[in-house]
């Protein structure tokens, strides 16, 4: 069954407008009767086309209930900027694996060093990725690509979150294995192919961000968040 996002989807009057009317009724070419579903902030509607004009998709919603393909927990990458299009990956597998926020941050041993101006004439095309990997593995919400960030705006906004983590496998560090399982946010920092610089780890901790290991073997860039989020996913119950 096709699935379709609209935030401002309202169960009151269910209808579909703008470039859901041409990709329901030109790319689709679906009719009336047909059955759709629209995923509106975390809730999935299982609805029938009623009618289809120019300008609107007018639907019957036959069911709802809460996305089921949604972790329980909201959890935040802060990556830093990687080489080519290492971050397309990122954002498409951390997407499927049920991130909610991807958040690139500029550090100081980024080999890739696009200005903020750039980062943000790519931006629609990185949100564009995002909900095409939300929509194949069924995901409740879009996630959210933010603006490039300093590593000092990053850790700024870590503060708010519940369990903030940084990938560092310098001394002074825990085992993912210990981190906590029952908190409801979480964000994790990592690096990208020159990893961190020592100071930049001390401010971090310095802002109450704790630094974890997955082990002795060096994780590439582009693997070091997909095998962080999954095994926080398994720890939390949402990979089972």
């Amino acid at each position: 069954m096709p699935i379709f996002f609209e935030d401002s989807f309202s169960p009151e009057q269910p209808v579909l407008r703008d470039a859901h009317v041409r990709h329901i009724g030109y790319s689709l070419r679906m009719r009336p009767k047909e059955q759709l579903t629209v995923c509106s902030c975390g809730i999935d509607y299982a609805c029938e086309i009623e009618e289809i004009t120019q300008d609107a998709v007018y639907l019957h919603i036959l069911s709802s209930e809460p996305c089921c393909a949604e972790p329980t927990v909201s959890v935040t990458l802060f990556q830093a900027l990687p080489k080519a299009d290492k971050l397309e990956q990122i954002i498409q597998k951390t997407v499927e694996l049920g991130v909610t926020e991807i958040v690139p941050v500029l550090t100081r041993r980024c080999i890739s060093r696009m200005s903020s101006g750039d980062f943000q004439k790519k931006l629609p095309r990185y949100q564009k990725i995002a909900q095409a990997a939300a929509q194949q593995s069924g995901r409740g919400i879009i996630p959210v690509v933010a603006p490039l960030h300093t590593l000092e705006m990053a850790a700024e906004r870590m503060q708010s979150l519940e369990v903030p983590l940084v990938l560092y496998e310098g001394e002074g560090g825990i085992s993912f294995s210990e981190v906590r399982s029952d908190a409801k946010t979480y964000g994790i920092c990592i690096g990208s192919e020159g990893g961190f610089d020592p100071e930049e780890i001390e401010m971090l901790r310095a802002q109450g961000v704790q630094s974890v290991w997955l082990g002795k073997r060096i994780l590439r860039c582009e693997t070091a968040p997909l095998t962080a989020l999954s095994v926080l996913m398994f720890r939390t119950g949402n990979l089972n």
